[in-house]
């Protein structure tokens, strides 16, 4: 294949990567960050951490696969995001560890305030990064400052802009959603109905945050509607998304836990298909200056490089999916608290 073609299949691959990581931890994240508002009682928190007790640690190695396919793939825009967004990508690292260790711990101890005191962790180890990871995209949409030797020339206050903030937002209202519609597949009785409730007023939340943030966008970041303009089918991909809200809402409504939960993973995947098309060719855009944004072409490794990983990912990508099916097929079914559990 020509080095041209590589670039853009590493594109779509990274794109794959990072969607299967929003919508697999995406919704023990939202979990997480609903657990003080869903569970009453010790034996209700247990039961939310063997909800996705069997997955969470697995779901985490999708965001792992896609730095390193990032790494390999498009060094240049690894080493600009992992040194400009440093104290960003520590506190959320930093996040995850603690809440493993939330995991972990909770039961070493018999006493109500340790295990309380874990029950916190959990939720702020959830909260950080599904806020954070928003905020990043939201800054690789909207672009920061970079200079002609491709490295970022802000700080951590600039990330912390309004319209970052504001899809970190939406990212947030997104796993709180799919978090919730989770919780209603895999519990039952006062825990499920509360999800329920949880996850119509997220869904509502999310409708409107999406909203807005299109409307920042079309202000503060025009040039990421270009495409649009130029590809008319295009719009394609945020009509399949608005339709899969809606189904989503609808499935909510009906009380279909299943298929609310398939049509909220679709809703993410096209959420991310309107940011990867808005954004193309830039994997990071510069805010000062057009000419110094990354790009698929400017900032990727080499055609050998690439061929010999696209080979890897033909072995390697069937494997993970085909094992992460398996996982999830042998625990399916209902959650519950059992002796040996959490």
């Amino acid at each position: 294949m020509s080095h041209e073609i590589l670039q853009n299949i590493w594109y779509l691959l990274i794109g794959v990567l990072l969607t299967g990581y929003a919508i697999l931890d995406g919704f023990d994240l939202g979990v997480g960050v609903l657990s003080p508002f869903v569970a009453r009682g010790d034996r209700e928190r247990r039961l939310l951490l063997n909800a996705i007790g069997p997955f969470w640690d697995g779901n985490e190695v999708w965001l792992l696969t896609g730095g390193g396919a990032l790494f390999a793939a498009f060094p240049h825009v690894y080493a600009t995001v992992f040194s400009g967004f440093y104290l960003a990508l520590m506190l959320v690292l930093f996040a995850l560890i603690v809440r493993a260790v939330s995991f972990e711990f909770r039961s070493k101890v018999e006493s109500e305030g340790w295990r309380r005191a874990w029950d916190w962790v959990f939720f702020i180890g959830s909260l950080l990064p599904a806020l954070l990871t928003g905020v990043a995209v939201g800054n690789v949409m909207r672009g920061v400052p970079l200079d002609a030797q491709m490295e970022f020339t802000g700080n951590f206050l600039t990330l912390l802009n309004p319209f970052s903030l504001l899809v970190g937002l939406t990212g947030l209202a997104m796993f709180i959603t799919h978090g919730a519609i989770y919780l209603m597949v895999k519990t039952n009785g006062a825990v499920a109905e509360r999800a329920k409730r949880r996850a119509v007023s997220g869904w509502t939340v999310l409708v409107i945050l999406a909203g807005l943030t299109t409307g920042v966008a079309a202000v503060d970041v025009p040039a990421r509607f270009d495409n649009y303009s130029r590809t008319p089918i295009a719009w394609a991909v945020p009509i399949l998304a608005a339709i899969f809200l809606a189904v989503t809402r609808i499935s909510l409504r009906r009380g279909e836990a299943g298929r609310a939960f398939l049509f909220s993973a679709l809703s993410i995947a096209g959420l991310m298909g309107i940011f990867g098309l808005a954004n193309y060719p830039y994997l990071l855009p510069a805010r000062n200056a057009v000419e110094y944004g990354l790009t698929i072409y400017n900032a990727s490794a080499s055609q050998k490089t690439l061929t010999v990983m696209s080979v890897i990912a033909l072995v390697g990508m069937p494997l993970v999916i085909a094992y992460t099916a398996y996982i999830y097929y042998i625990f399916r079914g209902k959650a519950r608290v059992e002796e040996g559990g959490y």
